[in-house]
């Protein structure tokens, strides 16, 4: 919570709030990290509202809006944070328009600050491989959580899946018959991904020798356990991601989510449409899939300023 979050809200906000979080969860059925960062933000504009004495959502304009996003500017807050906390504050004061907590929508000419594009950073080919083989040597010695982590790094890097959709599976989400497993991702939006033999191979060997022996009551269909034998959480994960590159002379200090860079990156240099990656990673607009054209241009760039003599 950012300074100044501390502030009791007057009654009218803490009551919007509420139906807010209301709205968000039971209509829209959004993921409870979406969630969470929706009403962080929304909380920070209605405190930073009642800080210049405002009391009522009618009294919200676009003077005040303004007002907050420029103070997260002075923060220090990256251009893609401003971006995404003015699409939150949208989406908030149109709700309050629309359920008649508003007579106006003070949010609706609020601009979006654009986020600069970035090229994700992601592992070739030989990084890649060499990941994959470094775990499943360390699984050598058939500890279940070596199987485990082979798997993971398997399926993370097979189906470019979120960290949190990963966590989120089910033994049922796989089918090994067909070699596909059913990802759930933002709002809880179902799509079918599918998976290679390695991958599955890695899944088989955790699944039979593995997971029986971590298993603990309580972790249900779980697919991954951790330690502890519940269902692993994205921190696990994280950790182990970065624990297992460290064995990667070279590879960048990448998570999960560069695992899903690389699928990507990967898929396009090897050929595929991007209509194709944008439904395998789940993309609501292919816009956010483009992104990745940027990354094999310039590795296309870096490779013909090496090899071609008139470079």
């Amino acid at each position: 919570m950012e300074a100044g979050q501390e502030r009791e809200l007057p009654e009218e906000f803490a009551q919007a709030l509420a139906a807010y979080e209301r709205h968000l969860v039971s209509e829209r059925d959004l993921t409870p990290h979406t969630v969470r960062a929706y009403l962080g933000d929304v909380t920070g504009m209605l405190t930073h509202a009642a800080a210049m004495s405002l009391v009522r959502l009618d009294e919200l304009d676009i003077r005040t809006l303004r007002s907050w996003l420029a103070n997260q500017q002075t923060l220090g807050k990256a251009r893609s944070t401003m971006s995404r906390r003015a699409t939150a504050i949208r989406v908030f004061t149109a709700w309050a328009f629309r359920t008649g907590r508003a007579r106006a929508d003070a949010g609706a000419q609020l601009g979006t600050p654009k986020a600069r594009k970035s090229l994700p950073a992601a592992l070739d080919v030989a990084q890649a491989r060499a990941l994959l083989e470094a775990a499943a040597t360390r699984a050598d010695d058939g500890s279940p959580t070596g199987l485990r982590d082979v798997a993971i790094l398997e399926l993370l890097y097979a189906t470019g899946a979120r960290v949190g959709e990963l966590c989120g599976l089910d033994v049922d989400d796989v089918d090994r018959s067909r070699r596909v497993v059913r990802v759930f991702g933002k709002g809880r939006k179902e799509r079918t991904v599918p998976y290679g033999l390695p991958a599955d191979l890695a899944l088989g060997r955790w699944l039979d020798q593995a997971r029986p022996v971590l298993f603990a009551p309580g972790a249900g269909p779980a697919l991954f356990l951790g330690a502890r034998g519940g269902r692993i959480d994205q921190r696990a994960v994280r950790s182990m991601v970065h624990r297992r590159l460290a064995d990667v002379p070279g590879a960048p200090d990448l998570g999960p989510h560069g695992l899903r860079h690389t699928a990507a990156t990967h898929l396009l240099e090897g050929g595929a449409d991007l209509r194709t990656v944008q439904e395998m990673l789940g993309h609501a607009s292919l816009a956010t899939t483009q992104i990745y054209t940027h990354v094999t241009s310039e590795r296309l760039r870096s490779a013909y300023q090496l090899a071609h003599p008139r470079a």
